[in-house]
Protein backbone atom coordinates (compact mmCIF):
# COMPACT_ATOMS: atom_id res chain seq x y z
CA UNK A 1 0.00 0.00 0.00
CA UNK A 2 1.18 3.69 -1.21
CA UNK A 3 -0.44 7.02 -0.40
CA UNK A 4 -2.78 5.67 2.41
CA UNK A 5 -3.61 6.60 5.75
CA UNK A 6 -1.37 5.95 8.72
CA UNK A 7 -2.16 3.97 12.10
CA UNK A 8 -1.50 5.54 15.45
CA UNK A 9 -2.53 3.85 18.80
CA UNK A 10 -1.76 7.61 20.36
CA UNK A 11 -4.50 8.42 22.68
CA UNK A 12 -4.18 11.98 21.22
CA UNK A 13 -5.51 10.22 17.90
CA UNK A 14 -8.67 9.37 19.34
CA UNK A 15 -9.29 12.34 21.46
CA UNK A 16 -8.82 14.73 18.03
CA UNK A 17 -11.13 12.25 16.41
CA UNK A 18 -12.71 14.46 13.40
CA UNK A 19 -10.59 17.92 13.51
CA UNK A 20 -8.75 18.65 10.35
CA UNK A 21 -5.87 21.21 10.07
CA UNK A 22 -4.48 23.65 7.41
CA UNK A 23 -0.81 24.99 7.16
CA UNK A 24 0.79 22.84 9.06
CA UNK A 25 4.45 20.93 8.98
CA UNK A 26 4.44 17.39 9.52
CA UNK A 27 7.94 15.57 9.24
CA UNK A 28 8.11 11.58 8.99
CA UNK A 29 11.17 9.57 11.20
CA UNK A 30 12.13 6.15 11.84
CA UNK A 31 13.09 4.83 15.39
CA UNK A 32 16.58 6.28 14.93
CA UNK A 33 15.24 10.00 14.18
CA UNK A 34 16.13 9.82 10.66
CA UNK A 35 14.24 12.46 8.46
CA UNK A 36 12.18 10.16 5.70
CA UNK A 37 10.17 13.31 4.67
CA UNK A 38 8.90 16.36 5.45
CA UNK A 39 5.62 18.60 4.01
CA UNK A 40 3.44 21.79 4.53
CA UNK A 41 -0.29 21.66 3.80
CA UNK A 42 -3.85 19.81 5.04
CA UNK A 43 -4.03 16.42 7.69
CA UNK A 44 -6.76 15.29 9.76
CA UNK A 45 -7.17 13.29 13.16
CA UNK A 46 -9.24 9.97 12.89
CA UNK A 47 -10.06 7.35 15.25
CA UNK A 48 -7.28 4.85 13.96
CA UNK A 49 -4.73 7.97 13.69
CA UNK A 50 -3.86 10.36 10.67
CA UNK A 51 -4.97 11.07 7.31
CA UNK A 52 -4.78 14.13 4.84
CA UNK A 53 -2.59 14.96 1.95
CA UNK A 54 0.13 15.38 3.85
CA UNK A 55 0.33 12.38 5.67
CA UNK A 56 -1.01 10.06 2.41
CA UNK A 57 2.38 11.52 0.82
CA UNK A 58 4.36 10.77 3.74
CA UNK A 59 3.23 7.04 3.51
CA UNK A 60 5.25 6.45 0.61
CA UNK A 61 8.28 6.81 2.67
CA UNK A 62 7.28 4.20 5.56
CA UNK A 63 7.71 0.61 4.27
CA UNK A 64 8.86 -1.64 7.15
CA UNK A 65 6.60 -0.91 10.02
CA UNK A 66 8.42 -3.49 12.29
CA UNK A 67 11.88 -0.98 12.75
CA UNK A 68 8.99 1.88 13.68
CA UNK A 69 8.02 5.27 12.99
CA UNK A 70 7.33 8.35 13.91
CA UNK A 71 5.96 11.91 12.98
CA UNK A 72 6.31 15.36 14.36
CA UNK A 73 3.65 18.15 13.66
CA UNK A 74 4.53 21.51 13.61
CA UNK A 75 0.89 23.58 14.63
CA UNK A 76 2.26 26.66 14.19
CA UNK A 77 5.04 26.48 11.17
CA UNK A 78 4.78 30.42 10.37
CA UNK A 79 6.42 31.10 13.70
CA UNK A 80 9.66 30.03 15.33
CA UNK A 81 9.61 29.57 18.72
CA UNK A 82 10.88 32.82 19.71
CA UNK A 83 8.63 35.04 18.54
CA UNK A 84 5.64 31.91 19.61
CA UNK A 85 6.64 32.64 22.54
CA UNK A 86 6.02 36.51 22.29
CA UNK A 87 2.58 35.42 20.83
CA UNK A 88 1.68 33.42 23.66
CA UNK A 89 3.13 36.11 26.25
CA UNK A 90 0.69 38.73 24.10
CA UNK A 91 -2.21 36.05 25.03
CA UNK A 92 -1.41 35.50 28.58
CA UNK A 93 -1.34 39.10 28.87
CA UNK A 94 -5.08 39.42 27.76
CA UNK A 95 -6.08 36.38 29.28
CA UNK A 96 -4.24 37.12 32.56
CA UNK A 97 -7.08 36.62 34.76
CA UNK A 98 -8.19 33.69 33.27
CA UNK A 99 -7.43 29.88 33.23
CA UNK A 100 -5.50 28.27 30.34
CA UNK A 101 -7.67 26.13 29.57
CA UNK A 102 -9.74 29.42 28.26
CA UNK A 103 -7.07 31.16 27.53
CA UNK A 104 -5.73 29.86 24.24
CA UNK A 105 -8.85 30.37 21.99
CA UNK A 106 -6.71 33.10 19.93
CA UNK A 107 -3.95 30.47 19.48
CA UNK A 108 -5.61 27.13 18.32
CA UNK A 109 -8.77 25.57 17.42
CA UNK A 110 -11.14 24.91 20.57
CA UNK A 111 -10.85 21.34 19.86
CA UNK A 112 -7.66 20.81 19.99
CA UNK A 113 -6.87 23.02 23.27
CA UNK A 114 -7.42 20.62 26.02
CA UNK A 115 -5.10 17.74 23.63
CA UNK A 116 -2.80 20.45 23.69
CA UNK A 117 -2.35 21.23 27.31
CA UNK A 118 -2.80 17.71 27.96
CA UNK A 119 0.21 16.83 25.88
CA UNK A 120 2.02 19.66 26.97
CA UNK A 121 2.04 18.32 31.09
CA UNK A 122 0.51 21.63 31.97
CA UNK A 123 -2.66 22.01 34.15
CA UNK A 124 -5.30 22.99 32.12
CA UNK A 125 -6.83 25.03 35.26
CA UNK A 126 -3.67 27.19 36.13
CA UNK A 127 -3.67 30.29 35.95
CA UNK A 128 -2.15 32.35 32.82
CA UNK A 129 -0.89 34.68 35.75
CA UNK A 130 1.05 32.30 37.44
CA UNK A 131 2.31 29.72 34.28
CA UNK A 132 5.92 29.65 34.73
CA UNK A 133 8.23 30.08 32.12
CA UNK A 134 9.19 26.42 32.15
CA UNK A 135 5.70 25.38 31.72
CA UNK A 136 5.52 28.10 28.88
CA UNK A 137 8.42 26.25 27.42
CA UNK A 138 6.92 23.12 27.86
CA UNK A 139 3.54 23.94 25.67
CA UNK A 140 5.92 25.73 22.61
CA UNK A 141 7.31 22.06 22.52
CA UNK A 142 3.89 21.00 22.31
CA UNK A 143 2.69 23.52 19.33
CA UNK A 144 6.08 22.96 17.66
CA UNK A 145 6.78 19.22 18.05
CA UNK A 146 3.11 17.10 18.64
CA UNK A 147 4.85 13.61 18.41
CA UNK A 148 2.60 10.42 17.37
CA UNK A 149 4.13 6.63 17.38
CA UNK A 150 2.87 5.48 13.94
CA UNK A 151 2.75 1.73 14.15
CA UNK A 152 0.90 1.27 10.35
CA UNK A 153 -0.68 1.84 7.77
CA UNK A 154 -4.37 0.91 6.80
CA UNK A 155 -4.88 -2.23 4.53
CA UNK A 156 -4.12 -2.00 0.49
CA UNK A 157 -7.77 -1.71 -0.13
CA UNK A 158 -8.07 1.62 1.51
CA UNK A 159 -4.68 2.65 -0.44
CA UNK A 160 -4.88 5.25 -3.07
CA UNK A 161 -2.13 3.36 -5.08
CA UNK A 162 -0.24 0.11 -4.37
CA UNK A 163 4.11 0.56 -4.74
CA UNK A 164 5.96 -2.17 -6.30
CA UNK A 165 5.83 -4.25 -9.19
CA UNK A 166 7.65 -5.13 -12.92
CA UNK A 167 10.76 -3.58 -12.92
CA UNK A 168 10.85 -0.22 -15.07
CA UNK A 169 14.18 -1.86 -16.11
CA UNK A 170 12.50 -4.45 -17.51
CA UNK A 171 10.27 -2.45 -19.75
CA UNK A 172 10.40 -1.19 -23.38
CA UNK A 173 8.87 2.63 -22.14
CA UNK A 174 8.12 3.71 -25.80
CA UNK A 175 5.55 0.64 -26.36
CA UNK A 176 5.28 -0.43 -22.32
CA UNK A 177 6.52 -3.83 -23.85
CA UNK A 178 8.08 -6.54 -21.85
CA UNK A 179 12.01 -7.21 -22.17
CA UNK A 180 11.46 -10.54 -21.40
CA UNK A 181 8.53 -12.23 -22.78
CA UNK A 182 7.42 -11.41 -26.52
CA UNK A 183 4.05 -9.97 -26.53
CA UNK A 184 3.33 -9.05 -22.98
CA UNK A 185 2.66 -5.66 -22.40
CA UNK A 186 2.28 -3.73 -18.58
CA UNK A 187 0.41 -0.30 -17.84
CA UNK A 188 -0.62 1.57 -14.77
CA UNK A 189 -0.21 -0.30 -10.89
CA UNK A 190 1.10 -3.21 -12.48
CA UNK A 191 4.44 -1.52 -13.28
CA UNK A 192 6.59 -0.41 -10.56
CA UNK A 193 5.99 3.02 -10.36
CA UNK A 194 4.16 5.64 -7.60
CA UNK A 195 3.88 9.15 -6.59
CA UNK A 196 2.53 11.45 -4.25
CA UNK A 197 -1.40 12.37 -4.10
CA UNK A 198 -2.05 14.77 -6.59
CA UNK A 199 -3.25 14.00 -9.59
CA UNK A 200 0.39 11.77 -10.67
CA UNK A 201 -0.58 8.14 -9.95
CA UNK A 202 -3.94 9.28 -12.46
CA UNK A 203 -1.40 10.45 -15.31
CA UNK A 204 0.72 7.42 -14.55
CA UNK A 205 -2.05 4.99 -15.55
CA UNK A 206 -3.01 6.85 -18.26
CA UNK A 207 0.13 7.83 -19.95
CA UNK A 208 1.25 3.86 -19.59
CA UNK A 209 -1.70 2.49 -20.71
CA UNK A 210 -1.97 4.31 -24.05
CA UNK A 211 1.33 3.67 -24.76
CA UNK A 212 0.89 -0.19 -24.32
CA UNK A 213 -2.59 0.41 -26.44
CA UNK A 214 -0.24 2.21 -28.98
CA UNK A 215 2.12 -0.26 -28.15
CA UNK A 216 0.14 -3.41 -28.94
CA UNK A 217 -1.08 -2.03 -32.71
CA UNK A 218 2.85 -2.17 -33.83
Amino acid sequence: ASIVPLVSSSNFCKMLQGVALKNVKLKAFNCKGKLLYEDFGEMMFTHFGISGPIVLSASAHLRDFEQGYYVSIDLKPALDEQILDARILRDFEKYRNKILINAMTDLLPRAMIETVIEYSGLDPAKKVNEITRTERRSLINALKDFRLDIEGALPVDEAVVTSGGIDVKEIEPRTMASKLVKGLYFAGEIVDVDAYTGGFNLQIAWSTGRAAGLGVEI
